[in-house]
């Protein structure tokens, strides 16, 4: 982390170890080779760095991301605010708000596809419940927070009631701060984001 700094990189994602299936790490730490990562230690090694971050003047704008004012990652910041976005190229992926597509990944085929004017995409339909847990899971993550007055616009004022009720518990429980109509995670409730994201679920 202090290489980093040294290095004056104005960006840093930082993500939390995951044992993945079927993987050699699974493997070691099925036979005991690598120690299983433990969720105490993840949780203090995360508040180290974001004391870290701090103090070197990041801002931490997304749960896993840290950047120097300007320099906060545009592409994915797309993503975590349900901006449109357009993939061209195979695996590219495209999303409209309501639905994803993504092109096949074999090159040959992909040009070949297009050669004959007969793009090959699996395209992915977003019901307006996948559409609203998609946008709360990923505003949540940011410092911009979840917008409830959105939440009305887009999915109406019987969801965005349904929604600050839910985050009602979060709220006096110290996780989720409400400034406005933006629901914003405190940093005790960037430890346990997925679950109040799920909470909030319809």
């Amino acid at each position: 982390m202090h290489q980093a700094f040294e290095l004056d990189v104005q960006h840093v994602s930082a993500y939390c170890l995951t044992v993945e299936p079927r993987t050699a790490l699974a493997g070691f730490v099925k036979t005991g080779k690598v120690p299983a990562p433990k969720e105490e230690l993840a949780a203090s090694h995360f508040q180290i760095l974001k004391e870290e971050m701090r103090w070197n003047e990041f801002l931490h704008y997304e749960i896993s991301n840290f950047a120097r004012p300007g320099f906060f990652s545009k592409h994915n910041s797309n993503y975590w605010k349900g901006v449109h976005y357009l993939g061209l190229g195979p695996s590219a992926h495209s999303f409209n708000g309501v639905s994803r597509q993504w092109n096949k990944a074999n090159n040959p085929a992909y040009i070949k596809a297009m050669e004959t004017d007969a793009p090959d995409f699996e395209l992915e339909i977003l019901t307006p419940d996948q559409q609203y847990n998609e946008y709360v899971m990923t505003s949540l993550r940011t410092m911009w927070g979840c917008d409830l007055g959105k939440i009305k616009i887009a999915f109406g004022a019987a969801r965005a009631g349904q929604c600050a009720e839910e985050a009602e518990f979060y709220l006096q429980s110290g996780k989720l701060v409400q400034k406005g109509e933006l629901l914003i995670l405190t940093e005790e409730g960037m430890l346990v984001a997925d679950k109040i994201a799920s909470d909030l679920f319809a």
